[in-house]
């Protein structure tokens, strides 16, 4: 396979993980690490900043799709592929426009700001 073919493999599998995470038949470990796959690619911190050049976009180059692979190993067969066939539908019109998904991140950082600016006011 090649890059080009694994990328787009990954714009598929990207919701198709987020679909399985959705699922109740979905065992536990898949679950966690699906989640954790999502909060990471939804979510505006890196574990190296973009701005940092170079470095910065090869974290999201290797620790993304690495969560997805890892995702994807634990997930059994059957729902890996009905979570596929569902996902392929959802990227033509282009990126699925649903902001409820953000919020969590956004609630996140209010309160990481809140606590932030607490803690200066108090020092």
């Amino acid at each position: 396979m090649n890059l080009k073919e694994r990328a787009l493999r990954i714009k598929t599998d990207i919701p198709a993980v987020f679909i399985a995470l959705k699922r109740k038949d979905t065992p536990l470990l898949p679950k966690i690490i699906a989640g954790i796959t999502i909060v990471y690619a939804l979510s505006p911190i890196d574990l190296i900043p973009d701005f940092i050049p170079v470095l910065g976009y090869l974290d999201d180059l290797i620790i993304l799709p690495a969560l997805i692979a890892l995702t994807i190993k634990f997930l059994p067969e059957e729902i890996l592929q009905s979570s596929r066939l569902e996902a392929e539908g959802l990227w033509s019109n282009g990126k699925p426009k649903r902001w409820c998904y953000a919020m969590p991140i956004i609630i996140l950082w209010v309160i990481v700001l809140l606590i932030i600016i607490k803690t200066i006011v108090f020092i």
